[in-house]
């Protein structure tokens, strides 16, 4: 399994530690890689944190910009300014930035988020209402995901 499922809770003690939830470390292990890149979302009060091979094909785009545009400069500042590589240790733990912690709000109780490609850290109520929220969205605006195409290039 290669994608982050789930929510999970967990503890961010007086040092800035957590431990990153043992299905999260499965998946970067299942993509071969320990090495993450932690951010302040840019939607959302929680911090993003992007299997390091993701964050670089993500942030790939990046170097097709103007070198001095007003974009290339925001997103610069937006993304790479804010960005924190990091590496859990042997038994998944590791330190969250201070900067992090602040912009995002987090108290004692954390949740970890699944989000597909990467997860999201969160402040456990946040995470609870936003959950919530979103679900009520989703059904409100009746949004769906494509059907998986068949082999013969018909959906099915």
């Amino acid at each position: 399994m290669t994608q982050f499922l789930g929510t999970h809770k967990g503890k961010l003690d007086k040092k800035g530690r957590i431990s990153v939830p043992a299905q999260f470390r499965a998946v970067l292990e299942a993509l071969g890689t320990a090495d993450i890149v932690l951010f302040p979302s840019f939607r959302h009060p929680c911090i993003e944190a992007w299997p390091a091979p993701a964050f670089a094909a993500l942030s790939a785009g990046h170097t097709r910009l103007d070198v001095f545009s007003d974009a290339s400069d925001n997103l610069a500042a937006a993304l790479f300014a804010t960005a924190h590589p990091a590496r859990p240790d042997g038994e998944g733990r590791l330190v969250l930035p201070e900067d992090l912690v602040a912009e995002a709000g987090l108290s004692e109780a954390v949740s970890f988020i699944g989000a597909n490609q990467c997860f999201q850290i969160w402040d456990t109520e946040r995470a609870l209402a936003h959950i919530r929220d979103a679900r009520a969205r989703a059904r409100d605006f009746r949004l769906t995901l494509p059907s998986p195409a068949r082999g013969d290039g018909e959906a099915r």
